[in-house]
């Protein structure tokens, strides 16, 4: 257990470091390649997914702490769909509003529009390479954090205490950014825990980033800022 708490402690300060990394650099550098199709960033989210799925293993936990459950699915899977449609459609509303009640620098596009699809080949990548990325934050965030950790501390604080965090990571996007992700991580985190299956919470987040990039590229008069749920 001593491994598996540690373990994913040193994971999410990691995603966290890398993640800031990847700001400054987005900052310095402009990209000619999605971000979300770079190999090597693929590559490092499989690692990355293959070590969630260790640490829970060495915890010596049952798989339905982590929300692997292979019972409901359909349910689960509905639920998550319906929640996410809906959250993705009221989030560009949100952050229109914030934009013109206090401003443009409330926000960075920064993210978004390194992940941004530019072509039609990237409309057909780009929602494949989400899965992994979105699949990587639910092990880490709902899996392991909250599942995991669920037997040390009540799910309710943890659920808010790693959505501020999650929240915290974002800080690249500005603090509407921070604001917009904390209250989806705290979204997700109760629909993982009344479900108690991952498979909810990673529909409701993969629909949310994609009905917001359709929306952003089908609204051009819409700021480019609207993935708040995606870190690296």
């Amino acid at each position: 257990m001593v491994i598996f708490i540690l373990g994913t402690l040193a994971l999410l300060a990691f995603l966290a470091w890398s993640t800031w990394q990847s700001a400054l650099v987005l900052r310095r550098i402009a990209l000619t390649t999605n971000l979300l199709l770079l190999p090597l960033e693929n590559l490092m989210r499989l690692a990355l997914i293959l070590v969630c799925v260790i640490l829970a293993r060495v915890s010596g936990q049952p798989e339905t702490q982590f929300g692997w459950s292979t019972t409901d699915l359909g349910s689960a899977a509905l639920m998550g769909l319906t929640i996410g449609a809906v959250t993705g459609f009221i989030v560009p509303l949100i952050t229109r509003w914030a934009i013109a009640r206090f401003g443009p620098k409330i926000y960075s596009p920064i993210v978004v529009q390194s992940v941004m699809p530019r072509n039609r080949a990237e409309w057909f990548w780009v929602p494949l390479a989400l899965a992994p990325a979105v699949l990587l934050e639910e092990l880490l965030f709902r899996s392991l954090l909250l599942g995991g950790f669920a037997t040390i501390a009540p799910p309710i604080f943890l659920a808010l205490l790693w959505s501020i965090i999650f929240g915290a990571m974002h800080s690249p996007q500005g603090a509407l950014g921070m604001i917009v992700a904390a209250m989806l991580g705290v979204m997700l985190s109760i629909l993982f825990l009344a479900t108690q299956n991952l498979i909810a919470p990673f529909v409701a987040h993969y629909i949310i980033n994609l009905v917001q990039l359709a929306w952003a590229a089908h609204d051009k008069t819409f700021p480019l800022g609207l993935s708040y749920l995606h870190l690296r």
